[in-house]
């Protein structure tokens, strides 16, 4: 019998080692770049769409994610391989609960051998689905190198060694289209062939696409071959009638309900 062709799978997802910003971003932002933390995670609020949520000394141990003022929990259902699906919720959990394929690429591409997987190419999880994380921060100098560094650790650590299997997907400084632009000569220079983009810019507080504002960025992947990639959720936001609407429901509990990133 004829072996089943294996799979090239495009909507993947990558949990980002906690070396990431240390060992990519140059020294001089390193202090006001991203930072790694361990710590307890309290309650998850569901308020106008979006979902709240904190650190509690006494709560479960959560690999977090420390940023200007942000607090990012990597949560269960974003690192849900190996679970049961009872057991994908939105509870904390840490890199060494998960399976290390999730942030190591030799063990990804273990994985991948024992899911009939060819290729694979992962969107992000802390920068979000399309780089929101870095648009959203105060410091635009830090953030721009945060992007870079994020696409020399896709580019070089995480897709490096892969023999192609594994497919660079790389991120822009949404907040300007002549950074932008720049950002995907610099990657498609070394082969990079996709980015990563919002399914609606304007719920980002960023122009339409039908106002002429992202041409140049569409003429530069057009000119490159670089694919745009647009993942659900990548507007980071959630249908809600009203400011106290409780979230969409599934079978059981919320618990299951996708969070937008």
């Amino acid at each position: 019998m004829t072996e089943l062709p294996r799979i090239i799978s495009v909507d993947d997802h990558v949990i980002e080692p906690a070396h990431l910003f240390e060992t990519w971003l140059p020294h001089k932002y390193r202090d006001r770049g991203p930072k790694p933390l361990t710590a307890g995670i309290g309650e998850l609020a569901y308020v106008g769409g979006k979902y709240q949520i904190t650190m509690d000394p006494d709560g479960p141990p959560t690999d977090w994610w420390i940023y200007e003022d942000l607090r990012f929990p990597y949560k269960r259902n974003i690192a849900a391989v190996g679970f049961d699906r009872d057991e994908m919720t939105l509870e904390g959990i840490t890199r060494a609960e998960m399976r290390p394929g999730c942030w190591d690429p030799a063990e990804r591409l273990k994985d991948m051998d024992l899911n009939h997987v060819e290729g694979s190419l992962c969107f992000p999880t802390f920068p979000r689905f399309c780089g929101q994380t870095f648009a959203e921060a105060h410091d635009k100098e830090v953030a721009l190198a945060c992007v870079r560094a994020y696409n020399d650790w896709m580019v070089e650590e995480w897709c490096g060694d892969s023999g192609g299997r594994l497919i660079p997907l790389c991120l822009i400084p949404l907040w300007d289209i002549g950074l932008a632009v720049a950002e995907i000569r610099r990657n498609a220079a070394r082969g990079v062939r996709a980015v990563t983009f919002s399914e609606i810019p304007t719920h980002l507080g960023l122009p339409s696409i039908h106002s002429g504002y992202w041409d140049p960025f569409f003429a530069v992947c057009q000119e490159t071959g670089t694919v745009v990639n647009m993942h659900i959720g990548s507007s980071s936001q959630m249908p809600a009638a009203s400011p106290d609407a409780r979230p969409p429901s599934r079978p059981r509990s919320a618990s299951t309900t996708p969070w937008p990133r």
